[in-house]
């Protein structure tokens, strides 16, 4: 049974709100810069893909990434009609790190931050907008398709009728720290699927959507459908990918949905830009489609927007309804020469204009540490 998306919002380093985030992405708009919030001659790596919102270089202040949460559930909320009491509908938050950014400048500087309240963000969804039901979920670079895929359980069993949906991770410096020692040279940018990629930089970000039963009477200037969820845990290995778990995800999401490869028009690549990760997701994805890998657009947004950890996903998924409703298509920047498993893909290199017809189904990817692979299927909505 699919489900409408009747709202979203989005916070990244591109900008703030979906239609804003959307068309920087569609322009080419890079959120890459130079390390703000922790001294950078620490490390080896001098980038990140940061929210530009701390009062100045080098200073950093707690509860950013909580801040991010509450404007895109209430952006999601708003174009849901929603309004700003929440106390009825679940809220499901799927993050990496929760406010780990925020524990770091309590123990290093001794910044005031209530580690037992707001570590998690119940206590602040709770404040803003009465949420009485509130759970976050630790998976990952995959945790907001994860939330996903609980929340359209929600929906399935008639447990509910709606759910919000929303993921959120901030860099922080024992990350970035740990993945500065692990890529064999610092990046300077994502570069997904290409040869020459040096690994991944991280980013800031929240994202959320609401999702309603269709029989609900949900309004119909709805997004989009979801269509299915899939996940699974191969446990193959700690960090490095599956290219097996992530087929058998992607075989799942599409038979759920009741799609075949052939019909889907878009994919929206998980794309770290590592090799290990980018070498297993073309692999599978080559191996899932087989004659039809030439057919549907592909593209990385992570090359622009870093990392976003457990928002990732959710935050493709927004721009994969986007795509669907518009034509338009961000592009994959850095992407010169393609990796071997990934050379017969359609790859959208250069922003992608908005008269494009028949985009009716998109493919979101997200793959994180330990094997937890979820993958989404989006229809676009009635015209």
């Amino acid at each position: 049974m699919s489900q409408l998306v009747t709202g979203a919002g989005a916070v990244v380093s591109v900008g703030e709100g979906v239609d804003e985030v959307f068309s920087a992405l569609c322009a080419g708009t890079s959120g890459l810069g130079e390390l703000r919030g922790f001294d950078p001659d620490r490390y080896r790596g001098r980038h990140a893909y940061e929210i530009d919102d701390r009062p100045g270089p080098g200073a950093d202040v707690p509860g950013r990434a909580t801040a991010w949460l509450l404007r895109a559930v209430g952006e999601a909320a708003r174009q849901a009609g929603l309004g700003e009491d929440l106390s009825g509908v679940p809220v499901l938050v799927g993050t990496g790190l929760r406010e780990l950014r925020s524990a770091e400048l309590a123990w290093r500087d001794g910044t005031a931050f209530d580690t037992g309240g707001r570590l998690h963000f119940g206590t602040a969804l709770r404040e803003r907008f009465g949420a009485e039901r509130t759970h976050t979920f630790a998976g990952a670079c995959s945790a907001s398709l994860y939330a996903l895929a609980l929340g359209s359980d929600l929906l399935t069993t008639g447990a509910e009728d709606t759910v919000i949906v929303a993921g959120v991770d901030t860099v922080t410096e024992s990350m970035y720290g740990l993945l500065d020692r692990v890529n064999a040279e610092p990046p300077d940018r994502v570069r997904p699927f290409d040869r020459e990629r040096r690994g991944v930089l991280m980013g800031d970000g929240a994202a959320a959507v609401v999702l309603s039963r269709e029989e609900s009477g949900a309004r119909s200037g709805a997004l989009g459908r979801l269509r299915a969820v899939s996940m699974n845990c191969d446990a193959r290995h700690v960090t490095a990918p599956d290219a097996q778990g992530i087929v058998r995800a992607v075989h799942e999401a599409q038979q759920r949905a009741g799609v075949t490869p052939g019909e889907i028009d878009l994919v929206l690549l998980h794309g770290t830009g590592t090799h290990l990760n980018d070498s297993a997701e073309a692999t599978a994805i080559a191996e899932v489609f087989g004659a039809d890998v030439t057919a549907p657009l592909m593209t990385a947004i992570k090359s622009m927007t870093g990392h976003t950890s457990g928002s990732s996903g959710l935050v493709s998924l927004i721009v994969a309804l986007k795509s669907l409703t518009s034509g338009r298509v961000p592009p994959t920047l850095g992407l010169t020469d393609p990796l071997p498993e990934a050379a017969d893909f359609r790859f959208v290199r250069e922003p992608y204009p908005a008269d494009v017809e028949g985009l009716r189904f998109a493919q979101i990817d997200a793959f994180g540490f330990g094997g937890v692979n979820a993958v989404a299927i989006v229809e676009r909505a009635t015209r």
